[in-house]
């Protein structure tokens, strides 16, 4: 049995199902979280039993981001050890993209291993939450679901460049240049996601999909999602996932975000987003129809 600490991990009737579970924390993606998502991702891949994979949620969310908790750079040299390691921070670009990069290796996973991913997204998913759906093979959504990048208004660009590849340029344009958010509703509509259904028949239509999938040969699956991901890469796919990340370093040197970084410092983390968030309205986009607002920035 895998002693996970931040998912949930089980596998019955041909799939493995990853549960994010930091529930009090709207799942936020600690480095340990994704650390045993990535563990947990090549484990199913590497199980005979396991035809496909489920990425959910526990709670209200399918994740609302990174966890923006401040994590030290020294830790405690082996006992015995005449030293103490230091290790890399952010202090400059290249520890930077380091600390991009690193992340970005343990979520590629899901792109890189051999049986299909399926994302189950519901309540919200935003900034790192999209980070890990948009590299799924196929994502699902609760129609109600909150879908977006509010990071993107003051903190950094997105380091998963799969946006475009689903929704195409206009749309990821329109989304990152303002971080606001869309229903998973409207996601199915401009095909950020496969499709989304009522609430409370997403995890049904999951199932029911992966149900089709573990009828199938697992090494059949593995070759029709291996020359779509390799079309994808023809098309760059993967290699704009490494731009993404040092994209988001540069982006780092901007002005807000030292502003955003200040902010919290003194103030604490609810002010710097009340900072970024609170000009921004309800912070929505509609895909349908003009945007008319309100005084208070909310869509009517």
């Amino acid at each position: 049995m895998n002693d996970y600490r931040t998912i949930l991990y089980e596998v019955e009737r041909g799939r493995a199902r990853i549960t994010l579970n930091r529930p009090e924390k709207l799942n936020a993606l600690s480095l340990e979280l994704q650390q045993e998502l990535h563990d947990a991702l090549w484990e199913a891949d590497n199980d005979t039993r396991v035809h496909a994979v489920i990425i959910r949620g526990a709670g209200r969310a399918f994740s609302a981001g990174y966890d923006l908790t401040p994590l030290g750079n020294r830790r405690p040299a082996p006992e015995g050890d005449h030293y103490t390691a230091v290790y890399r921070g952010a202090r400059t670009f290249d520890d930077d993209a380091w600390q991009l990069e690193r992340a970005q290796r343990l979520r590629m996973a899901i792109f890189d291993m051999h049986k299909p991913v399926v994302a189950q997204v519901h309540g919200y998913c935003l900034a790192g939450g999209t980070d890990i759906a948009f590299l799924c093979d196929i994502v699902i959504a609760a129609e109600d679901a909150t879908i977006g990048f509010p990071p993107a208004r003051a903190m950094g660009s997105l380091p998963n460049q799969m946006w475009v590849y689903h929704c195409g340029p206009q749309w990821a344009k329109r989304l990152f240049l303002t971080g606001d958010t869309i229903t998973g509703a409207e996601a199915a509509k401009i095909g950020l996601v496969l499709k989304a259904v009522p609430a409370s028949l997403l995890q049904q239509e999951v199932e029911g999909l992966v149900d089709r999938m573990a009828m199938i040969d697992a090494e059949l699956l593995s070759a029709n999602k291996r020359i779509v991901n390799l079309a994808l890469e023809l098309m760059g796919a993967r290699t704009m996932q490494r731009l993404g990340a040092e994209n988001d370093a540069r982006a780092h040197l901007a002005p807000s975000v030292r502003e955003f970084g200040r902010i919290a410092a003194e103030q604490g983390l609810k002010a710097a987003l009340h900072w970024r968030d609170a000009k921004f309205g309800d912070g929505r986009a509609r895909v349908d129809g003009p945007e008319i607002r309100d005084e208070h920035g909310r869509l009517v």
